[in-house]
């Protein structure tokens, strides 16, 4: 059987990638150099979070044989934004998601209870500033810090024009990470863009957001064909992989599944949640009768009237 498939023009050996998760060394001292190396192991792809406790340059020297992508955000300052495309550039990196569902941080009230921030110990590497490096040891009073440091530092204002400005910036491979609307899909394909992420942000920006999984078929029917459609968000099983590609999307990411591996064994344990994921998925991709990603389609999905619960 052959799991493998290719994802932005690079090959893996399974359509599970590591989706940006931010600030990996609260979950393991090695944090994202961990994740990369593990993603290397396994044959796949990483994401690295823009907001990581590692730098990209780290990364990179973690995993030098690695296939990594840069998580963006469109910062109030351009040239903090432009800085991070070039850094990626030159480490190799083969594409940037742009985060485009964050001009604000969503009311994640156990943050806000937390009143969070990073221990002291750590830093968002990729940035010299106190301020933009989320170190400064501010008293956020009785916020969320995180929520704080989005509303100075990220642009509220990010819209179509700026994915103009990116595509401009850079040759890589650009993806739009958090499109839920088949007309906003349509658009960005216009601009230019190479991929679309169906992404609710982990459901922590919106209440009641649509699961990404009800939304991709709309999402791969607005593209038709033009551009990459990839899914995450409530990936736990390679069932569950199974159903994303059989509606459409060329490859899942996962976030809290590898995390959970991360603080359970570092990189052994990040490893060990990928080729669970991978061989959940041969399973089911051997008992549907399909031996190559390419013969999954959509006859092995059949969807039912909606079940809401009473209470």
């Amino acid at each position: 059987m052959d799991l493998s498939t290719s994802v932005l023009g690079h090959r893996v050996t399974v359509p599970v990638c590591v989706a940006a998760t931010a600030m990996q060394r609260m979950a393991h001292p090695l944090g994202e150099t961990a994740t990369a190396r593990a993603c290397q192991a396994v044959g796949t792809g990483m994401m690295l979070s823009s907001w990581a406790t590692a730098s990209i340059e780290e990364v990179a020297a973690a995993a030098p044989a690695g296939l990594r992508w840069l998580q963006l955000y469109a910062y109030k300052e351009r040239r903090v934004t432009a800085a991070l495309v070039r850094r990626a550039e030159s480490c190799g990196y083969r594409g940037i998601f742009l985060t485009v569902d964050t001009p604000y941080l969503g009311r994640r009230r156990a943050d806000v209870r937390n009143r969070f921030q990073l221990p002291p110990h750590l830093s968002l590497k990729n940035f010299s500033s106190s301020d933009l490096a989320f170190s400064s040891g501010k008293d956020f009073g009785e916020d969320s810090g995180l929520a704080v440091y989005v509303a100075d530092a990220i642009d509220a204002t990010v819209s179509w024009e700026d994915v103009k400005w990116l595509r401009a910036l850079t040759s890589l491979p650009i993806v739009l990470k958090g499109i839920l609307r088949a007309d906003d899909a349509k658009e960005a394909v216009k601009l230019g863009v190479n991929g679309i992420l169906v992404s609710n942000h982990g459901a922590r920006q919106l209440d009641g957001v649509p699961a990404t999984i009800d939304v991709l078929p709309e999402i791969v029917e607005a593209v038709e064909g033009k551009v990459e459609v990839f899914l995450d968000g409530g990936v736990r099983k390679g069932t569950d992989v199974l159903k994303a590609l059989a509606l459409g999307a060329k490859a899942v990411f996962v976030g809290r599944p590898v995390l959970w591996g991360l603080a359970y064994q570092g990189e052994e344990g990040a490893k060990e949640v990928l080729q669970m994921l991978k061989e959940e998925f041969r399973l089911a991709m051997a008992l549907t009768g399909c031996r190559r990603v390419e013969e999954i389609d959509r006859t092995l999905i059949r969807r039912h009237p909606a079940l809401f619960s009473r209470i």
